[in-house]
């Protein structure tokens, strides 16, 4: 398991179900946020960028179908992988219309939560970057080992703190998307962004990796107004 724990967002609209299977997520080792219904999904994804979302098919209004082909629709939601899940649609037809609308896999209620862990795991494995599998990172002139957390810059080792390293972790495992204010401090800090949300924290230590690295990444690590940042892989 990553230092950084995958982030799930759960989608149902019974509460029980979503206690039992928050419950059992976060024990195979998933960091699980939740939502009832597909507008608060929605907003939940844009705001807290999840890894993965695993959503139940049968809701009012708007069911899991909807909910995948809203987040395909938007950019800023679009690359993240789908699951759905159902114990009432659950037959060919309903699995063919769940991947059609955007889902990445389709499964059946009940599920073992080892072969649900292992199938969510499996669809993040298709859909992660190349940079995010790596087990050592490099950009920029730049090699940042996770195992040893050492980041060197043509071959000189770069001090950076704790959370430094952590935050540069994060950009260089996920390029490409943007990565906002409050998942940041969550990911990376571990707080509540309901309880804390001060996007200057956030900003000092994106100032301090700029500073430390060099003029090559402080270009390549972009403020997005409004949003957050991205780190850009292609030409600038």
């Amino acid at each position: 398991m990553d230092a950084l724990r995958y982030k799930l967002l759960l989608v149902d609209d019974e509460p029980d179900m979503l206690t039992t299977y928050q419950a059992l997520l976060e024990g195979e080792g998933f960091t699980v946020l939740c939502a009832r219904s597909v507008p608060e999904a929605l907003a939940a994804a844009r705001e807290s960028a999840p890894d993965i979302v695993l959503s139940d098919v049968a809701m009012p209004d708007r069911d899991g179908k909807a909910l995948a082909a809203a987040l395909r629709a938007d950019p800023a939601t679009a690359a993240i992988p789908v699951v759905l899940m159902s114990g009432t649609y659950k037959e060919e037809d309903d699995q063919a219309g769940g991947l059609e609308a955007g889902a990445d896999d389709y499964l059946p209620k009940p599920a073992s939560p080892r072969l649900l862990a292992a199938r969510l795991r499996a669809v993040l494995g298709r859909s992660r970057a190349p940079a995010e599998l790596a087990s050592v990172l490099k950009a920029e002139g730049l090699r940042l080992d996770p195992a040893a957390r050492i980041v060197t810059r043509g071959g000189k080792r770069v001090p950076l703190t704790r959370k430094e390293f952590d935050l540069l972790t994060t950009f260089l495992r996920r390029p490409g998307r943007v990565l906002n204010v409050p998942y940041l401090l969550e990911t990376v800090w571990g707080y509540d962004p309901a309880v804390y949300n001060n996007p200057r924290t956030v900003t000092v230590h994106v100032s301090s990796l700029r500073t430390k690295l060099g003029k090559a990444f402080a270009a390549r690590l972009v403020s997005v107004p409004g949003l957050g940042y991205r780190f850009e892989t292609g030409a600038i």
